[in-house]
């Protein structure tokens, strides 16, 4: 169960690192960026202190295929992957907003609809709707791109231009391509047999001035997915939804009680438990790019990862 938790990398020309919740970022001659997939878990915005065998690896190659199958409608950072946890790009100014949509009444949205609020994100949500309805048109709901320790916090597009985060121009263009984004991805789940019920997209200015996607896209950490088949007939029923996403952590999490509040311990994970939840990140690999997940070799991740992003900035 050799997994990534930090890396701690000196590539040649590297100026900087920066280190998410998920994801740790080099900064190559403030031209390129390496992003590595680790395996590290965050959930309710904390890191779980175990990690998840083959996650990042399943991250980084879902959202290396959905950029490469989405790239005629958006442009986007990515340039190569010279290993199975990493991806190489244009450095970009990323914007201080994440561009969540979605579809349905679903996890944080069907929570604050429980809740009475009928209000989300300056968007105003029907009412009469049950918890995993479809909306009559997706709505875009961002959330603010918090630093570390720091909790996301929902923000309506008013507020955004208000404070001047993203500039109305700007702002324009992330909507118009969280849309096309979106309905790509919709068209891309169904032909596997899913639902794309939500996700987010984050997006950053190159040198030249232009908006392109960066970061994941479509994974099951950013998306929540439905089966098709009989989503109808349990919605009909009131019974939950199948489905591969993040959400069934959560549940877990809540179950145990852990919602990231204040006070709260994290519940423990077993060997089990962290088998059960590779085991579906590997599930919604397959369903939804349609292909058998490869085990990348994981004797030595760290080294692999080097030498495989060494050769490639010294063949440039």
């Amino acid at each position: 169960m050799n997994t990534i938790n930090k890396t701690n990398f000196n590539f040649p020309q590297q100026k900087s690192v920066y280190k998410g919740k998920v994801r740790e970022v080099y900064n190559i001659n403030d031209d390129l960026l390496v992003m590595i997939a680790s395996d590290r878990l965050s959930a309710f915005d904390v890191i779980m202190p175990r990690q998840i065998p083959f996650k990042g690896q399943i991250l980084n190659q879902i959202a290396t295929k959905m950029m490469n199958d989405t790239v005629d409608i958006v442009p986007n950072w990515l340039m190569a992957n010279p290993d199975e946890n990493v991806a190489v790009g244009h450095l970009c100014e990323p914007f201080k907003v994440e561009m969540v949509i979605r579809g349905y009444l679903s996890g944080h949205a069907a929570r604050e609809y429980k809740a009475g609020k009928r209000l989300l994100c300056g968007v105003t949500m029907p009412e009469g709707m049950n918890e995993n309805d479809k909306f009559p048109t997706p709505i875009i709901t961002p959330s603010t791109k918090a630093d570390n320790g720091e909790h996301d916090e929902d923000i309506s597009r008013e507020e955004i231009l208000a404070k001047g985060i993203v500039s109305e121009e700007d702002y324009l263009v992330l909507e118009d391509y969280t849309r096309k984004l979106f309905e790509r991805g919709t068209e891309i789940a169904k032909g596997r047999g899913l639902i794309l019920v939500d996700t987010k997209y984050e997006f950053g200015k190159t040198k030249d001035g232009k908006i392109v996607l960066i970061d994941e896209i479509h994974t099951p950490d950013s998306s929540r997915y439905f089966y098709e088949e009989g989503y109808e007939e349990r919605q009909q029923k009131g019974e939950k939804q199948k489905q591969l996403s993040k959400e069934f952590v959560r549940k877990w999490l809540i179950e145990n009680g852990f919602q990231g509040k204040d006070g709260q311990q994290i519940p423990e994970m077993s060997d089990k438990k962290i088998i059960e939840i590779s085991n579906r990140y590997i599930e919604l690999y397959e369903q939804i790019t349609g292909e058998t997940f490869v085990k990348a070799e994981t004797d030595d991740i760290l080294s692999r990862i080097e030498n495989n992003v060494v050769n490639f900035l010294n063949a440039r």
